[in-house]
């Protein structure tokens, strides 16, 4: 009969996981940095495999990963146990989710904040490109993230949401200045551009698309907020690419110019969660599909 797991050493584990080292683990947990480490070995000795990676921040491995996704769902699958158990149904559990900024920024909060306040849920939150949120539900993370994936991966769902559609805009005083013939090819080289972050590639591929420019042909302005992001567009600092979701409320403060009328960018989403979930979470999962459908785009024959 195999042995449980041992919950000290899985507490040691996930505290370094979730602290990136084994100094602020053990300060979290009150411990020596060697009793940490002490433990996560001998969880890795009973396991018969490599869970840490020592590196800075400390990370998982790949056997690690799987851990952390169990480790985090039983956490979560226990909290509404307890919860039914105590009589107390309504008391607060934290749910961890990965999400892209400008959903983030544009419907997600009012699409749940209702439920999460009549549900007393409690978000934590993880941003990241819509490329690169299903990683952190793969590495364990969180339980749940829209993303730009279509596939799930073993044990989830991905449910279609909808598209978000981009529009590529700029000031007006921008295009007085680098645009004045229109974006053409030459233009579109010298005229700077402004990316969310070295993750985002909507910009990138448009330019590759159209004009044939490679990521080392133009200048590039970072700017990994949202808000800055949109402001650094109304102020002429460079092109970039917004929500037509966000564009009514930003075009109150000044109108920007469509550079390329006919042209969008479609960015189809996808919620990604475990196929065994608690009450709780299938009632957030509902509810964000619900609400998403509603909000975002849905375009005939997407999937």
């Amino acid at each position: 009969m195999q042995s449980r797991l041992d919950s000290r050493q899985c507490e040691a584990f996930l505290s370094v996981i979730d602290c990136g080292s084994l100094e602020l683990a053990a300060q979290a947990l009150t411990l020596t940095s060697s009793a940490v480490s002490q433990r996560i070995k001998a969880l890795e000795m009973e396991l018969g495999t490599t869970l840490l990676v020592r590196s800075r921040p400390c990370r998982a491995t790949s056997a690690g990963q799987k851990l952390v996704q169990h480790l985090r769902r039983v956490a979560e699958l226990e909290q509404d146990l307890q919860s039914e158990f105590s009589g107390q149904q309504s008391a607060a559990i934290r749910i961890a989710l990965a999400v892209n900024a400008d959903s983030l920024d544009s419907w997600l909060l009012p699409a749940l904040s209702d439920f999460l306040i009549a549900e007393n849920i409690l978000l934590d939150v993880a941003i990241d490109d819509q490329d690169h949120t299903h990683d952190l539900l793969e590495s364990g993370m969180v339980l749940g993230c829209i993303s730009a994936e279509p596939q799930a991966m073993r044990g989830c769902q991905a449910v279609s949401l909808g598209v978000m559609r981009y529009q590529l805009v700029a000031s007006q005083a921008y295009c007085d200045r680098w645009f004045p013939q229109g974006m053409t090819r030459e233009a579109a080289r010298l005229a700077p551009v402004l990316t969310f972050n070295r993750k985002d590639k909507l910009q990138s591929q448009i330019l590759l698309e159209h004009f044939g420019l490679t990521e080392q042909a133009y200048s590039t302005h970072y700017v990994p907020a949202t808000t800055p992001y949109n402001r650094a567009i109304l102020l002429g600092l460079g092109w970039g690419v917004i929500p037509e979701l966000m564009l009514a409320t930003l075009e109150e403060q000044n109108p920007l110019v469509r550079l390329m009328p006919a042209y969008a960018v479609d960015v189809a989403l996808y919620w990604h969660h475990w196929k065994v979930q608690t009450p709780r979470l299938a009632r957030l999962s509902a509810t964000l599909v619900n609400k998403a459908r509603s909000a975002l785009m849905q375009i005939k024959g997407s999937t």
